[in-house]
């Protein structure tokens, strides 16, 4: 599917873990981005049994929207996703999932329709709801690789130093993005996105 052809996102979902132990951690880079933009655009959230999760709705630019953080842990994020596109007749390709990224060094960025899962539960959990589909919008936030072989200490661990100065850049630059995705379109925001490239001051 052509970026021309593909509707603006009316679902957003930040991924993430429940529980201030896995607050802002590397693994919550998504979350942690979603309640920037919600505070953004002021977009209130709160928590919904219904639905699994922290939800929101409000307007990006005149456009309508809704916020997700699924509080299901991370494999089941689908759950949530579900029943929101279910109960709001939502599409996959008019979702945009922002999640963290281990293929990407932290202040780097990817925006794109589609793709594979590369590992990622969360993206799997989705996936699987939607029929095993990949056609839905993702936004990649670069949380690098570890350097052991400890993935699940990595991701679970918060960043610092260089890497957390360098993930407040891409989550500045990501939020003008969302703005120019709402107002310019899908190839002027992935331009904005993609073409980032983080310089420590």
């Amino acid at each position: 599917m052509k970026n021309d052809q593909i509707p603006l996102p009316r679902l957003i979902v930040g991924l993430g873990n429940p529980g201030s132990e896995y607050e802002h951690t590397r693994h919550n880079t998504g979350v942690d981005f979603l309640m920037l933009l919600s505070d953004e655009w002021k977009i209130p959230m709160r928590s919904e049994s219904r639905f699994f999760g922290m939800c929101g709705k409000g307007s990006i630019r005149d456009h309508e929207v809704r916020l997700l953080f699924p509080e299901t842990f991370m494999n089941e994020s689908g759950k949530s996703v579900g029943a929101v596109c279910s109960f709001y007749k939502i599409r996959p390709e008019e979702v945009l999932v922002v999640h963290d990224d281990l293929d990407l060094k932290p202040g780097q960025m990817k925006l794109r329709f589609g793709g594979g899962f590369a590992g990622h539960n969360g993206l799997k959990s989705i996936g699987q709801y939607f029929g095993n589909s990949q056609n839905f919008l993702r936004l990649r936030i670069g949380i690098g690789m570890p350097p052991s072989r400890d993935v699940i200490s990595w991701v679970l661990g918060r960043p610092f130093g260089a890497d957390k100065d360098a993930t407040s850049a891409a989550f500045k630059c990501a939020l003008g993005a969302m703005d120019v995705l709402y107002s310019k379109g899908l190839d002027r925001a992935t331009m904005a996105v993609n073409g980032f490239k983080y310089q420590a001051e």
